[in-house]
This record gives structure tokens, sequence and C-alpha cells, in this order.
């Protein structure tokens, strides 16, 4: 029993306030998956300032998200600073940053329509922004860009990314494929867990950037190499076009892979 002093003592103690209540075990998990990826984003000189985002949805039936804090930079983010926010963009419970609404227009987008998706990652590269500006866009150029070319989507730029109008768009030129090439604007990578999204991004990520360095070192251009391989029948066949041509750029149909590089004249 307590004696008479010790019931004074806790007669006068302020009451408690009730903790904000933490979050679950998976909740935890991805809030941790999440800091890294974004670490990993700037290890890897993929971030923009404070600018661009990744998205992961959480687990239940409720439609939550965690997303970055506005005005920290990637290299700052934390399990704990991560914000959770609901398919408009509105923060869930308590935080002392705000986040950008305007950059989750593009997440909420494919988030809603999207329901096999986890991870939704945009970058503003300047090797992306690049690609994504030149009209032949993904070219079969390396090993990296037939994976990319096999669930390849444009979306063509129309301004900042502000309006709702325009997310049917991005659902409708996004379809049910992993990339998104961003025309004039940047890359975009989904995924069904946030290390499948961080690795498609790393693909993405290189082949751009071998694509560049092929134009720099084989320039002036004047052929590609491109070669062939039919899975169901094992075979590989070699083609030397003078330009690329509509064959080459056209959407894979999952049975023909096609890579290639950039050459002049003399070098094969």
């Amino acid at each position: 029993h307590a004696t008479p002093t010790e019931t004074l003592a806790m007669s006068a103690r302020p009451a408690a306030i009730a903790p904000t209540p933490a979050p679950g075990a998976d909740e935890r998990e991805m809030r941790l998956d999440l800091a890294a990826c974004y670490r990993l984003v700037a290890l890897y000189g993929w971030d923009d300032l404070v600018f661009t985002h990744i998205s992961a949805k959480l687990p239940g039936p409720q439609e939550h998200f965690l997303i970055n804090p506005y005005g920290m930079l990637f290299s700052e983010i934390t399990a704990s600073s991560l914000v959770k926010v609901d398919l408009q963009g509105r923060i869930v419970g308590e935080s002392p940053w705000p986040v950008n609404p305007a950059g989750f227009v593009i997440h909420s987008a494919i988030h809603a329509a999207r329901h096999d998706v986890q991870c939704v990652l945009h970058t503003h590269t300047l090797n992306g922004v690049a690609v994504s500006a030149q009209k032949g866009g993904v070219l079969p150029l390396s090993q990296q860009s037939i994976f990319v070319l096999a669930s390849l989507g444009y979306h063509d730029y129309e301004g900042v990314a502000l309006r709702d109008d325009e997310k049917p768009r991005l659902v409708r030129d996004l379809g049910d494929r992993t990339f998104l090439m961003l025309r004039n604007h940047g890359l975009l990578t989904v995924g069904a867990s946030i290390p499948d999204t961080f690795l498609s991004m790393y693909v993405f990520e290189s082949a751009k950037t071998k694509a560049l360095n092929d134009l720099v070192f084989y320039s002036p251009v004047k052929g590609f190499v491109t070669t062939s391989y039919n899975i169901q029948e094992d075979h590989f066949g070699v083609d030397v076009v003078t330009k690329p041509d509509e064959s080459i750029k056209a959407p894979l149909d999952g049975t023909i892979i096609y890579t290639g590089f950039t050459v002049e004249d003399g070098y094969i």
C-alpha cells in the first residue's frame, strides 16, 4: 500500500498525456524501407534538392500513403520524418512538416488506379530528362534498355503536374507497365514493393546513362547495330541499319527482345 506521503505526491502529479499510438509493425518496416530508398536515391545522385517524391501505400483498407516531408533533402529523410497522407494529399495525424500536395498529383493518380502498386518513384535526373526530350525516346542500345522497352509507356508534357484533369491521361499512358517516361520532365517507375521499384529505377537510369554515353563517344552516329533474340526459337539475329526506324522503336510483344549500340563507320 502507498504511504500517505506517496498518495499525496501521486495526486499532485499532472495527468499523463496519452502518447500518439506507435505505428504497427508493417508500417514501421515500410517507413524504414522507404527512408532507405530516399537515402539511396540521394546516394546515387538522382535527387533534385527537395523536389520529386517517392510514395508508398500503407497496408490495410484505408487509403493511406507515406511521402517525404516538403523542405527536407532526400539525404536527411528518416523513417520517423515521413508523412502519412490520404489519397487527396491531406496529412493524416500530426506532423511538424508540410507536404507538397501538387507533387502528389502524379502519385495519387497511379495509386488510385493501380492496386497492384505499393511504391511510385519519380526522378528529375539530368540523364533522364535529356533522353525524355529526344524524339526517339528509349532506343535498344544496351542490355538495360531491353528490360525497359518490355514494359515502357510515354506521357507527353502538359506543364507542371498541378491539375487533376491530367490524372486520367497519366493512368492511361502508364497502363499496366513498370516504366513511364514523362516527356521533357523525367522518369517514373512503379512496383509491388519498395525494393522492386528502386531496382527498376536503377535499370531505367542505367539505360539512359548508357544511351547518352553512346551519343557522346560514337557521335556522329553512322548506324545502329541491333540484335534480336527469339525466345521461342532460341535464335539470334544481327542487323545493321543506318538510322533507327519504326521497327526498332516498336513496342516488344514479349517474344523478341532487342538490344544494340551505336557505331561509327569502320567500327564493325
